[in-house]
């Protein structure tokens, strides 16, 4: 079945955008963001988490409250104030040719133009690229970092990386300042890392991986989310050289991929690719 494209209103977010093939749907947002508020088998539930009542947000002095909104989006790294929390309030421009739809942002107070390619094809998978490009007139020095807000209640299984690397370690792990290496949602087995999330626990807890493999998985009720992204490479990396990171609190788990930090020239862009498949648990 050929994807159909539609521009509708969804829920408490405005002006949407809308993909569907007869077997998935993806709603994105066109009043604010770029975002992605909506994935999920038609007929079935949202995947990802919707902040309607916007409860997660960060006061960013003299710029602005900016808001999660939930679903999926893209920053730099690394997370510092002004700029990670700029928002990304206002509306974005939208394309929709030849099968890609197009959420591109306005320039940010910090010379930054944030877009996202969305492609859908006739299976149960969207390839998504998110593109951060340096508008200044000088080098910029970050990492594109892609986070994306799971629903409720589902737990998420981080392959860990395999390789013999010898008499050398193969296995990066990094922890923030707040997260309790105790955290019973937490587990760390030899092949993998295990995360559940539980809504009766407010703290917040967060790590960081080398994921050599490629993709984490997220299972909540009768559906798996994949995320598949670009391998890791001999790079630098944010926060002790992770490319992917993972954040739970009491609302909601983000998925969250780095790219490689570095200095993007003056008309460079920095992207992160990634491609979604949904999965029937009794698939698996």
């Amino acid at each position: 079945m050929a994807v159909n494209f539609s521009k509708i209103n969804y829920g408490n977010f405005g002006s949407c955008v809308c993909l569907e093939n007869g077997t998935i749907k993806l709603i994105a947002t066109a009043d604010i963001g770029p975002r992605i508020v909506y994935f999920g088998f038609i007929g079935g539930e949202n995947i990802l988490f919707e902040d309607r009542e916007r409860n997660f947000y960060e006061i960013n002095r003299g710029y602005g409250v900016w808001y999660a909104y939930g679903g999926h989006r893209i920053w730099t790294a690394p997370e510092i104030m002004p700029e990670t929390y700029f928002p990304d309030n206002s509306g974005v421009t939208v394309g929709f040719c030849d099968g890609v739809l197009t959420l591109t942002s306005p320039l940010t107070k910090f010379e930054k133009r944030i877009s996202m390619e969305i492609i859908m094809g006739e299976d149960r998978g969207v390839t998504i690229v998110n593109k951060i490009q340096n508008c200044s007139e000088e080098p910029a020095v970050f990492a594109p970092w892609s986070i994306t807000g799971l629903a409720a209640g589902g737990t998420e299984y981080i392959p860990l990386c395999q390789e013999d690397n010898g008499f050398l370690p193969n296995r990066t792990m990094a922890l923030w300042s707040y997260s309790s290496i105790h955290d019973e949602r937490f587990e760390l087995k030899d092949k993998y890392a295990v995360l559940r999330h539980d809504p009766k626990v407010e703290k917040p807890f967060k790590i960081g991986f080398n994921v050599t493999d490629g993709y984490v998985e997220y299972k909540k009720n009768k559906q798996t989310l994949r995320v598949a992204f670009d391998s890791y490479k001999k790079a630098e990396y944010p926060d002790f050289c992770c490319n992917f990171e993972t954040y739970a609190n009491g609302l909601f788990l983000e998925c969250e991929i780095l790219g490689e930090i570095r200095a993007y020239k003056s008309g460079e862009t920095a992207e992160i690719c990634e491609k979604w498949e949904m999965i029937h648990n009794t698939e698996q």
